[in-house]
């Protein structure tokens, strides 16, 4: 039975939308030449944006973002929402997800579902976030899947967010794994398993990742400086209410993978010191990939020594041992700088 009363964390300020780029054009719309020009003027925004020419990017993707092309408009709106080259204007950006969005630019998608939702709008929010989420975007993954656990403007459907939760946790977001901790405690064994048979068809069937797109910049772009960037994917997580203390685990349960046991593995002494988090995934083998990728972007970690720690139906991806928080917070930037999220794990 479903245990009535308790909710997981309410989702809308969990998750921090990206950046982006733009262009400026002397052909009129329309054809293949003005497409062309369009790409082109985007990208030289693009690169205006990178050098810190941020007002200069702004006045090369307005007139091309104005004549309807769906890169430079999405670009426009992180503008707006970062405060770069124009006053931060959130209604502003906004408006310019929007239109992006309405073109079919997925990021745009992410974004402008997010920020409405943020923004108290949930149920014109919620098909953007259902594209979202069928896009593979972690952030509304989350979301989503928070909702169908509470029953929040869609039916309560446990398997399924639990399902989608595993799926966000897989790219990264911490706060999913937390909320996959306190799923465990409250959703019975059977739906579990069904949610996990269905991430796993989720992950068979998903459209490859969202991905940054040509003319659009992404995370991995913003200067290292921008602090709100740095952050990682989502804030941290509002505790749930306070759960009742589970009945003892029954022996049908004791195989199952989120065992106490496997959680609490002890760290061997060489292992000792702060650790930093990179992720967590729905397989150790995806925790493998993500360290090889980073270890070769990120200096700092070359000579740290990857963990995989099981954790419920996921894998977290740490590295260590470092001295201090300080050290742990100087390759947390380092990593943060390269797009990955990351935050200090105490011994």
């Amino acid at each position: 039975m479903q245990t009535k009363g308790r909710k997981l964390l309410a989702a809308g300020a969990a998750v921090a939308l990206l950046l982006g780029a733009g262009g400026t054009l002397a052909f009129a719309p329309g054809g293949d030449a003005y497409a062309e020009a369009a790409k082109i003027e985007v990208k030289q925004g693009i690169d205006a944006w990178q050098r810190g020419d941020h007002a200069g990017a702004v006045r090369m993707w307005r007139p091309v973002a104005d004549a309807g092309n769906a890169d430079a408009q999405f670009n426009l709106g992180q503008a707006y929402r970062l405060g770069r080259g124009v006053p931060t204007d959130l209604r502003t950006a906004q408006s310019w997800f929007e239109k992006a969005a309405q073109q079919g630019h997925e990021q745009a998608q992410a974004n402008l579902g997010l920020a409405l939702f943020q923004n108290g709008e949930r149920e014109r929010a919620l098909p953007w976030i259902r594209k979202a989420a069928d896009a593979g975007d972690p952030r509304a993954q989350y979301v989503l899947g928070t909702a169908m656990f509470n029953g929040d403007l869609v039916p309560k459907d446990w398997p399924r967010a639990y399902a989608l939760m595993q799926r966000a946790a897989g790219q990264g977001m911490p706060n999913a794994a937390s909320n996959l901790e306190q799923m465990d405690k409250i959703i019975p064994l059977a739906q579990r398993q069904q949610g996990l048979a269905l991430a796993r068809q989720m992950e068979q069937q998903a459209p490859p990742r969202l991905q940054q797109a040509p003319g659009s910049i992404g995370k991995a772009n913003v200067p290292p400086s921008n602090s709100a960037i740095q952050s990682t994917l989502a804030a941290p997580v509002p505790k749930a209410a306070p759960v009742p203390k589970p009945a003892p685990v029954r022996t049908a349960e004791t195989a199952r993978p989120s065992a106490p046991a496997a959680v609490r593995a002890p760290i061997a002494t060489s292992a000792a010191g702060w650790r930093v988090q990179l992720g967590a995934f729905s397989t150790s083998a995806n925790a493998q990939r993500q360290w090889a990728g980073l270890r070769g972007r990120v200096g700092a970690l070359a000579s740290l020594r990857p963990f995989y720690v099981a954790a419920g139906p996921v894998t977290r991806l740490q590295a260590g041992g470092l001295p201090n928080r300080a050290a742990a917070d100087r390759v947390c930037g380092a990593a943060k700088a390269a797009g990955s999220a990351c935050f200090p794990v105490a011994p």
